[in-house]
């Protein structure tokens, strides 16, 4: 073989694992920006062809590089994203993950994972996100995060800040997993029943029910809000929707959550919000993209 070639192709493999030694963080900050494996998934793609090209050698830190073109790459689809949720059909939710292997998605901590914060990073401008997203699941520090955004350390401080403080303001308090688990079974025991009155009393006063149905026939295209109505809303389809229908427990972003299947074709997922008061949130996803990689995850594990 040509010296010259076997040096480039002792390159490329190095280079290779480079980026497969990183994939999984790219993949779990593009994730948490975007809300979307699909699309995060594009964004590490994308950033793999642009490493292919890239003069690797002046490169001094692979990971560092690869990180930053996956940030700037999802801040500018998050800019794009918002107009196109804006004009989604019903309310829009977050694709949903499976867990069970990887509880962090390659992250430092399995912090901002979770549906209920990633509806409100969606809140956020980009590049909040980005800072916040770095400093709390992948604890990166200020000064690192400041090269990534092109930003001096004391407005990247100021992001993080600022969305920190609009993550703990927008939550209640969390409990234990198994508390959350306790929760889920009981509510599912309750739906199946159409038990008003079992439903309530695990209910928040301001409970909201939510449903991403991206506009198939059927799913609720506005959120309904309170106990009284949350808990007669579940109790109305309860017969045609729980009759007949496997519900499969998962782990969904670092949470458990239960998968509803007909005949083996996903139905939908639906996931709570808890906190000591009881439930507060429940997550409806019923949008067949979305429900495609959580269902086939589900499968294999069976």
């Amino acid at each position: 073989m040509d010296p010259q070639r076997s040096d480039d192709i002792d390159e490329l493999n190095q280079a290779t694992v480079a980026f497969l030694g990183v994939r999984p963080r790219l993949f779990g900050i593009a994730y948490r920006m975007l809300g979307t494996a699909a699309e995060a998934e594009d964004i590490v793609q994308e950033v793999w062809l642009r490493w292919q090209s890239t003069d690797r050698s002046v490169v001094r830190d692979a990971t560092a590089l690869l990180v930053t073109t996956t940030v700037r790459l999802a801040i500018n689809l998050a800019q794009s994203a918002r107009s196109r949720h804006e004009t989604y059909i019903g309310p829009w939710l977050p694709e949903p993950v499976d867990t069970a292997a990887d509880p962090t998605l390659g992250a430092e901590r399995g912090e901002a994972l979770e549906l209920a914060v990633l509806i409100l990073l969606e809140k956020l401008l980009p590049n909040e996100r980005a800072a916040y997203v770095l400093r709390e699941a992948f604890d990166y520090s200020y000064s690192d995060i400041a090269d990534i955004l092109q930003l001096t350390e004391s407005n990247t401080r100021q992001l993080v800040t600022r969305a920190r403080k609009h993550i703990t303001d927008e939550r209640r308090a969390q409990v234990s997993s198994s508390e959350h688990r306790r929760l889920l079974e009981a509510f599912l025991a309750a739906a199946q029943k159409a038990d008003i009155s079992a439903l309530k009393e695990i209910f928040t006063e301001d409970i909201v029910s939510i449903t991403d149905g991206g506009g198939i026939l059927g799913a609720a295209r506005i959120p309904v809000l309170g106990r009284e109505r949350v808990a007669k809303f579940i109790a109305t389809f309860s017969s045609r929707f729980w009759a007949d229908w496997t519900v499969t427990r998962v782990q969904v972003n670092g949470q458990p959550a239960a998968l509803i299947r007909n005949k083996g074709i996903a139905y939908a997922l639906v996931a709570i919000d808890v906190s000591p008061q009881g439930i507060g949130q429940i997550l409806w996803v019923m949008s067949p993209a979305k429900l495609a990689v959580i269902s086939q995850a589900s499968s294999q594990s069976l």
